[in-house]
């Protein structure tokens, strides 16, 4: 078992991984440490059910092929128990039987190795935002001038609202929620689009123009939507 401390700008929402290959566990702890979970990780089926029932959790990532225990027996078990945290199922099988499995027993989503990490992090990310809008408990985020309200995906600047399409309020809400880190372009990329999109990089430049223009009150200085040149973006509050 493993605790990681939350890395800068954590979120304290508690993550557990249940794998049984270290080096799978330890690459998602590091890079869920580098967003700001605070992680824990258990090796078998045994131990991840007992963690779960230990410790307060916001999402536990559960691997199906475990030792002792495998992963539909610990979602059973914990759903049974009405232990209703959010659930990412892993599996190296690609049949369409298990993740109509996992599903039915409860799990929010599902995830066939090998994966990418981006492609992990963002779905993490979604499913504890629709947890947390589920329960009511998703809270505006107050950043410079603006309110951004993920539930209603509003966004406004001082009292007056500003209008954005879809993409844009994605875009600023992954740059946002990266708590002053620089993204690459192919990060924001990944997380807006997902890591399959084979758009070009070009467009992120677009739309973090429309987004200074609407945002920035002076949009050729920009004070919050920032360009590290030769990397991609970050947001400065």
């Amino acid at each position: 078992m493993n605790r990681s401390q939350p890395g800068p700008g954590a979120t304290q929402k508690t993550v557990l991984v249940v794998e049984d290959d270290a080096s799978i566990a330890m690459g998602l702890d590091l890079n869920l440490s580098a967003e700001g979970f605070r992680v824990l990780t258990a090796g078998d089926g045994e131990s991840g059910l007992t963690l779960a029932r230990d410790s307060d959790l916001d999402l536990v990532i559960l691997d199906v092929m475990l030792p002792r225990l495998n992963g539909f027996e610990v979602l059973r078990t914990l759903r049974a128990e009405r232990r209703l945290m959010p659930v990412i199922m892993l599996s190296a099988r690609g049949a369409e039987m298990d993740k109509v499995t996992g599903l039915e027993l409860g799990a929010e989503d599902y995830i066939t190795k090998p994966f990418g990490l981006a492609e992990l992090l963002a779905r993490v990310k979604a499913v504890l935002r629709r947890d947390a809008i589920a329960r009511g408990t998703e809270s505006k985020l107050h950043v410079a001038s603006l309110e951004i309200d993920p539930a209603t995906r509003e966004v406004h600047r001082g009292s007056a609202p500003v209008e954005l399409t879809a993409t844009e309020f994605d875009i600023l809400l992954c740059l946002v929620e990266a708590g002053g880190r620089v993204l690459a372009r192919e990060q924001i990329q990944a997380k807006v689009w997902g890591p399959t999109h084979h758009g070009t990089t070009r467009t992120i430049d677009n739309f973090i123009l429309q987004l200074r223009n609407k945002l920035e009150v002076d949009p050729t200085a920009p004070r919050h939507i920032v360009t590290v040149r030769g990397i991609g973006y970050r947001f400065v509050a």
